[in-house]
């Protein structure tokens, strides 16, 4: 039985980098259910060093900073195909090269940076693309669990993330005006990608993070991933605009007991 009912549709994923990318864990799902998986990547270097990940599939070029990338993107999928069911936009990039700093020092262009390629390349790519959007097509972003926590080796991606959650809704919001695309986002916990990897001092916060989930295990990406298939779906009609959070319980339990003794146990 095809419970997703996505067999046969067609999903643009835009982001995958590797075999450790969320785009990645979602596009494998989706080819196991029998959806067509169509890839857009930054630059050729990824499309030629990761050939085997993307098999026969089609892989399209786009540096989403770039506004005449996106629109040649859109001539080119318009010429090809007739509509998309799906849009995965697992994009984000935050310049940390300067080290990290407190959050009052972020400097102006590496956080407009931020802004750019993690949010507003997904309102630029919606729009650009809007007419190869099935009626009832679903877009899904990947954000993450909180930008409420002030996790300082996080830098100043939470904000951007928090702006990415709010363009959720008013993309919802002015899309509804023509069509019943829904945009929703998948946040889960802290994961093991490539990406996280370069983030200072993430190991430890990951380490923390496991700790802290009542069942001693981080959110793994193929669980983020099955979230975001299911968005994609038919099956989640009923859900727009919103934040799926995917994190193990994490956000219940910081004053687990155990957790709450070893921090206040005093220093030997």
């Amino acid at each position: 039985m095809d419970f997703l009912q996505l067999d046969g549709k067609r999903i643009l994923l835009f982001g995958v980098a590797n075999r450790k990318s969320v785009a990645w864990h979602i596009a494998r799902t989706l080819a196991e259910v029998g959806a067509e998986c169509v890839y857009v990547v930054q630059n050729e270097a990824i499309r030629q060093s990761q050939k085997r990940l993307f098999g026969e599939a089609d892989v399209h070029l786009c540096d989403v900073e770039q506004p005449d990338q996106i629109a040649k993107l859109r001539e080119e999928l318009a010429a090809k195909y007739g509509c998309f069911h799906g849009l995965v936009h697992s994009i984000a990039f935050a310049d940390y090269s300067d080290g990290m700093k407190p959050f009052h020092e972020t400097p102006r262009k590496a956080f407009l940076q931020a802004v750019d390629i993690s949010c507003y390349s997904l309102i630029a790519v919606c729009n650009e693309l809007k007419e190869l959007l099935d009626p009832d097509a679903s877009v899904v972003t990947i954000s993450i669990s909180t930008t409420r926590m002030a996790s300082e080796n996080y830098g100043f991606m939470a904000p951007v993330k928090a702006a990415l959650d709010s363009s959720i809704a008013f993309l919802a919001k002015s899309f509804s005006q023509f069509s019943r695309v829904r945009f929703n986002a998948v946040a889960p916990g802290l994961l093991k990608t490539s990406a996280s990897a370069g983030i200072p001092g993430y190991v430890d916060s990951y380490l923390f993070a496991e700790q802290i989930i009542p069942r001693k295990k981080a959110v793994e990406t193929q669980e983020a991933a099955d979230v975001a298939v299911f968005l994609l779906s038919p099956r989640s009609s009923g859900i727009n605009a919103q934040q799926v959070i995917v994190d193990a319980g994490m956000a219940i339990n910081y004053f687990d007991q155990e957790i709450v003794r070893r921090a206040m146990r005093p220093p030997t």
